[in-house]
């Protein structure tokens, strides 16, 4: 893998990678995901620490103030670029050469950055209203209401910088360069911190955070031009206009923008059930933050990686590598997001109570994040597997396709959400979303199969099956470790450890995670998921490329 400060390429197409390329790529991807997602739960762990939940309003309001730009944004940086920009200037790199794909790369980045500026400042201005839309259930607390307007409107910008961020991000991926895209997001940890950490109070909190989301976009944006620039793409501003090519562009990334952000477009209407319950937006925010590190760690990346080389291997007629490449994906996914399910599942009031249970975070908080987590731990191989299938669609072109399924999803999701809501509370949201990520999928998969796309292979199959028995294993250790929770801690509580911020159940909890964690590998491996002496090859085959 070449550094993004490595010099200019030649014009000449990036020679596809087989084998260890993807792993190699997913890897370095998912390192720098990694570090970037434990900031970010060091991050959550103050945002709950000083704004709580149901406690006080400021939590809410924080919340959806980085819900709803956060859903345009995914929209751009999962769906729309990953959909439609990647393929067509990794296609054009290959067929044009560097100097037609990066003008074909300005002039979407142009049309990108007019359309979020002027959504922007449409949804500043008529955010008073659009917030009933968003949040309504604020409306019996005026002063939540009033409070999520205002952070809202700060946070707003962030928008367009991201935009931007994932459409430079694209053009670096495209190039097989993927450490700043991976790395970018932990300026956005780092500067939340900054401003969240010295203040005294909820509402401060929240209103000095919104504006340290503000600062992380610029310097997001920032660091990707100069990312850019050293990777040797002439990706210059200009003013924008709508060439045959970014007309092109435009009706992909439409319905590709739906399809890859189903998951987004579900979670946006589960906070706006939840938000008629007094902190229900933040029990959900609070579980979708851990159920998403897996989701970060394994689908993003996983996927980021695999379409340019599916991509290409569409573009090039290579069958092989396109079932190869889908094939590696999946398998390299549920081997490490079906023990996170089961961890997730079996252990849900462990993880929440361990985690946030301090400062103004409740007791009471902490349950109710936990029957959310409980059945977004079983929609986790769904969410991870609908980054994985929609690229085999977006590889070939087609964003139309998984839009329909996901507008499909939509609807479940919707019909489900309000049935379950008021049948069961916010976990029924919970429950909701994952129902219809599951049909997405099934959706997608069995599609790709009928119209002889893609199909497991038998040996993957039994990989798979191979892998969620280890899973299964590890979770049966795991709930039971949260059954006889108060033995674990007894002995601990005994030793002295009863402090505010680490204290017996901290430290419990990271003891059953590390046994859980050092026991799926040795399952995996006896029950045949992974051979070690695959590993190995795929590691070196990584290094050699």
């Amino acid at each position: 893998m070449t550094d993004t400060s490595a010099a200019p390429e030649p014009t000449s197409a990036p020679p596809a990678k087989k084998g260890g390329g993807l792993l190699k790529s997913s890897m370095i991807y998912s390192g720098l995901t990694l570090v970037s997602r434990l900031m970010g739960f060091v991050r959550d762990l103050a945002i709950s620490y000083r704004m709580g939940a149901s406690a006080t309003p400021a939590a809410d309001a924080f919340n959806t103030a980085l819900a709803f730009p956060n859903l345009f944004r995914r929209f751009f940086a999962e769906g729309a670029f990953a959909a439609a920009f990647v393929p067509a200037y990794a296609k054009s790199l290959q067929e044009d050469g560097e100097e037609k794909a990066d003008i074909l790369a300005a002039d979407a980045m142009a049309t990108l950055a007019a359309a979020t500026i002027i959504i922007t400042v449409i949804c500043q201005l008529a955010m008073p209203w659009l917030m009933m839309l968003i949040s309504p259930g604020f409306a019996a607390d005026p002063a939540k209401y009033k409070l999520a307007v205002v952070l809202t409107q700060i946070t707003m910008p962030y928008l367009p910088c991201m935009a931007i961020v994932a459409h430079l991000s694209g053009v670096l991926n495209a190039r097989d360069k993927f450490i700043l895209s991976a790395g970018a997001p932990v300026l956005l940890n780092i500067a939340t911190l900054i401003f969240i950490l010295p203040q005294t109070n909820a509402v401060s909190a929240a209103t000095w955070g919104s504006v340290g989301v503000i600062v992380a976009g610029v310097a997001q944006a920032a660091l990707l031009v100069w990312g850019v620039n050293k990777s040797g793409a002439k990706v210059h501003w200009r003013l924008p206009r709508l060439t045959p090519e970014v007309k092109a562009l435009i009706g992909k990334a439409i319905p590709g923008a739906l399809a890859a952000s189903a998951t987004q477009v579900n979670i946006f209407i589960s906070g706006n059930l939840a938000s008629h319950v007094p902190g229900g937006r933040t029990w959900l925010a609070t579980a979708d933050r851990l159920y998403q590190l897996p989701l970060g760690l394994v689908g993003v990346a996983i996927g980021v990686a695999l379409l340019p080389r599916l991509a290409r291997a569409v573009n090039t007629g290579d069958g092989d590598d396109a079932q190869s490449a889908m094939d590696q994906a999946i398998a390299l996914a549920l081997a490490f997001t079906l023990p996170a399910a089961a961890a997730l599942v079996a252990m849900p009031g462990f993880l929440s109570d361990g985690l946030y249970t301090r400062g103004e975070f409740t007791a009471f908080d902490a349950s109710q994040t936990a029957s959310a987590l409980f059945f977004y731990g079983l929609g986790t191989p769904a969410f991870v597997l609908q980054q994985l299938y929609s690229r085999a669609f977006f590889a070939r072109g087609d964003t139309k396709t998984p839009m329909r399924f996901a507008l499909i999803s939509v609807a479940v999701n919707i019909a489900f959400g309000i049935v379950l809501f008021n049948l069961v509370g916010v976990k029924g949201i919970a429950a909701a979303t994952a129902i219809a990520s599951w049909l997405n999928v099934g959706q997608m998969a069995f599609t790709l199969w009928r119209k002889g796309h893609y199909g497991p292979s038998g040996q993957t199959w039994s990989r798979v099956t191979r892998i969620l028995l280890a899973s299964v294993g590890m979770g049966l250790v795991l709930a039971a470790a949260s059954h006889w929770r108060p033995l674990i801690e007894a002995p601990l509580e005994a030793l002295g450890l009863r402090g505010h911020v680490i204290g017996a159940k901290e430290v419990a909890l990271v003891l059953t995670v590390l046994v859980g964690g050092g026991l799926y590998f040795p399952l995996l491996f006896l029950f045949g998921g992974v051979k070690p002496s695959e590993l190995k090859a795929a590691l070196r085959r990584g290094k050699a490329t």
